[in-house]
């Protein structure tokens, strides 16, 4: 069975906006900010975008990915349906649970979570099952969010380079230099210096 993914955006985007403008001494902003806006302030991870919040709920999915997704603590409350029978609706020994067994969780957490989160879980080097798992959660924020999405990258991507220690060679593809490139490039549309 597949899992399920629904994502809800709890906040918008004036908030953090809002929360820059305040940092900077500005009166508060009444309209949303610009797509460069939200994607320079993505890249730049500046402070104001832990405001931005969503609600992600997966369903369905296997007992051992959820463990993968809870040891993600910075800015993110997890919520996994219990395994006390008392709490599901089939009686089951918790002892006798198989690992692979299918579970429903749900995460809240913020923009830098979400980012974090993808340079691990999006890595080739992650598991093929949560990798997937957390793929489907990109694809359904940018359906909402696309510049949200589009700073969910892997580590490789993020960084520029694969610091892993068995790299999975993607880094040396042609697909990786593409998407390092659609990556960087609300910078360069402003012509601002990467590293």
């Amino acid at each position: 069975m597949t899992t399920k993914v629904t994502v809800t955006l709890v906040t918008s985007w004036l908030r953090v906006v809002n929360a820059a403008r305040r940092t900077i001494g500005k009166p508060p902003a009444t309209e949303e900010p610009s797509s460069m806006w939200r994607k320079r302030m993505l890249l730049a991870e500046h402070s104001p975008i832990r405001l931005l919040e969503f609600d992600v709920i997966l369903d369905n999915i296997k007992q051992w990915v959820t463990v993968h997704f809870v040891r993600h603590k910075q800015g993110v409350e997890d919520f996994i349906h219990s395994q006390r029978p008392e709490r599901r609706a089939e009686i089951q020994d918790r002892d006798k649970v198989p690992q692979g067994s299918l579970n429903d969780m749900q995460m809240s957490l913020n923009a830098q979570a979400l980012i974090n989160i993808s340079r691990k879980r999006l890595c080739n080097c992650a598991s093929k099952e949560t990798r997937e798992a957390w793929l489907q959660v990109k694809k359904t924020i940018a359906e909402q969010d696309p510049d949200m999405a589009n700073a969910m990258v892997p580590e490789c991507v993020y960084r520029g380079f694969c610091p892993e220690m068995h790299s999975c060679g993607y880094a040396k593809t042609a697909y990786y230099l593409e998407a390092l490139k659609a990556y960087r490039k609300p910078c360069e549309e402003q012509n601002l210096s990467l590293p």
